[in-house]
């Protein structure tokens, strides 16, 4: 019996026939149906999508049922270092080292103690022009949950 493929590896297929194709996340985004952060994540192996969405998408990407397979597989969620080492991603952890303990306690000092959830959750991303060069606008948007006893 032949192993499942790697998350790692379906995602490397994906990006590759992306790639080849021309075609962008948002392109895939919309063939799904589904939101541009979530499915770009979802293909890059970090979330499992739906058995019709991964065949959906790889057929439109001329990707084997392997990929498909494994798409549709519940990711490890763990990141690696040489992903945390890339600069866009260490911006964002430098960005939440100095942002975060303030955003943690304005969160408790609005909400009262508790989290964001990141299971109900979404994300959203967009470009803003700006004299001064544009820029990246990120939506982090987590339901509170309460800590109780």
């Amino acid at each position: 019996m032949t192993p499942i493929m790697s998350k790692h590896d379906a995602a490397a297929h994906v990006d590759s026939a992306r790639i080849r194709q021309g075609r962008t996340w948002a392109e895939l985004a919309d063939h799904l149906g589904a939101p541009l952060v979530w499915t770009t994540a979802a293909l890059l192996g970090r979330h499992p999508m739906s058995a019709e969405q991964a065949r959906s998408v790889c057929t439109l990407l001329g990707l084997d049922e392997a990929v498909a397979e494994s798409l549709a597989l519940q990711p490890n969620r763990g990141t690696p270092p040489e992903v945390m080492a890339d600069p866009t991603i260490y911006r964002f952890t430098e960005a939440l080292s100095v942002y975060g303990p303030a955003l943690k306690a304005l969160i408790h000092e609005e909400f009262g103690d508790g989290i964001m959830s990141a299971i109900n959750f979404s994300v959203d991303f967009a470009r803003r022009p700006d004299p001064d060069g544009d820029r990246v606008v990120i939506t982090l948007d987590g339901k509170f949950l309460d800590y109780r006893w």
